[in-house]
């Protein structure tokens, strides 16, 4: 297609999906923290003044019922949920606890090495911004992680922790053309008028993150469109772990493979070998090998090297891509594509997960996200191919 349009969003920490998501990232980098071998999954509900935590845990670290309460006050706090009247309270709500230990099959897989579970894993990258990633996700992120800055900072009191956004890029021959398309939602205060949240929006929060060639006139803005968003958070919509991961990977432009990532231990390949996907993808444009990369690595329960490594440029490879493909195995060796492999590349047996579970997990600047670094684009552009 010569012309066509493309949107993504993005949701910020106080929605109630990514509020599950920060409670259950909370307690693994609790229990990481102590116990670098903790094996967690832990999911997440959050509704009306309630949390229930629930999932399997086997940990040096494990707390009594109290103490994980803790955490999730903890994590509620920080959000912002400290607001009277919202009828959702980190000091108030109801937290129910029922979490037991891993079950002893999975086990015997996971520590003789093997992968916890079978699965299929995506990791993508694209030349259409600075981040190497999809620029309608790119831009609903940034306005979504601006939007939280001013609202932390106190920028002004009406603004409340749930919010959306929504980019729709214009493309032209392939490549990103303007911006058509921007809405914000955002909870807010009955004491400010839509007028008012529409103008700081755009002011203050679009234009200062969406580069100026992209806004034009034409730049149809959505501000709060159903005229009001005073209810929100878990109070307005139940949240769940692991129900937004489109918003935490590409958004919709390259593909997924089902797994969701937030309250699980580096063990299970839903998490750790999308993280390396990414950064074998990355690398590969980072290298100018390609204008866009998609890896797919794919395990199976109880077996350590990957069963499939497949590398797809969508047409816009520099070089053969078969000769890519085989650059990759040799620049990323089959033991580092093994469960260990990985985490001992990546360095994830560290407390760093939380703060991956609001505002993408990929396409950020921050020295704990491993797998964004492009250390590896010489030695792919370097890589002898026999």
């Amino acid at each position: 297609m010569s012309e066509f349009l493309f949107t993504s969003e993005s949701v910020s920490m106080g929605h109630p999906d990514k509020v599950s998501d920060q409670v259950s990232d909370g307690i693994l980098d609790a229990l990481i923290a102590v116990d670098p071998t903790s094996r967690v999954a832990c999911e997440t509900l959050c509704t009306t003044d309630y949390v229930q935590l629930s999932g399997e845990i086997t940990s040096g670290g494990a707390r009594d019922d109290d103490g994980y309460r803790d955490i999730v006050r903890n994590v509620l706090r920080d959000i912002g949920y400290t607001i009277d009247g919202i009828d959702f309270h980190a000091d108030t709500c109801t937290i129910d606890v029922k979490l037991h230990s891993q079950s002893a099959d999975i086990a015997l897989g996971v520590d003789t090495g093997g992968a916890g579970d079978q699965g299929l894993m995506f990791g993508y990258a694209s030349n259409q911004t600075e981040e190497l990633m999809p620029m309608p996700i790119a831009l609903a992120h940034r306005i979504i992680n601006r939007l939280t800055d001013v609202r932390q900072q106190g920028a002004v009191d009406w603004l409340r922790p749930d919010s959306k956004s929504q980019v729709t890029v214009e493309y032209a021959d392939g490549a990103p053309r303007r911006v058509s398309t921007v809405v914000v939602s955002t909870q807010h205060a009955d004491s400010v008028t839509q007028s008012e949240i529409a103008e700081f929006i755009r002011r203050e929060v679009v234009i200062p993150v969406v580069p100026e060639e992209f806004l034009d006139d034409e730049t149809i803005y959505h501000v709060n469109p159903t005229g009001s968003f005073v209810v929100g958070g878990p109070h307005g919509d139940t949240g769940l772990t692991g129900r937004k991961i489109i918003v935490d990977t590409y958004g919709g432009w390259g593909r997924h493979g089902g797994g969701a990532f937030s309250g699980k231990d580096p063990t299970k390949v839903d998490r750790s070998a999308a993280y390396m996907a990414r950064y074998i993808a990355k690398n590969v444009v980072a290298a100018g090998l390609a204008g866009e990369c998609e890896i797919q690595l794919a395990y199976a329960i109880g077996v350590a090297e990957p069963v499939n490594i497949t590398v797809d440029c969508h047409g816009t490879a520099t070089i053969p891509e078969t000769e890519i493909q085989q650059r990759v195995l040799a620049t990323f060796p089959a033991e580092e594509l093994t469960p260990a492999g990985i985490i001992a590349t990546l360095d994830l047996k560290r407390p760093i997960y939380r703060k991956t579970a609001a505002g993408g997990h990929f396409g950020r600047n921050d020295p704990d996200f491993t797998w964004e670094r492009t250390d590896r684009a010489q030695a792919l552009g370097q890589a002898a191919t026999e």
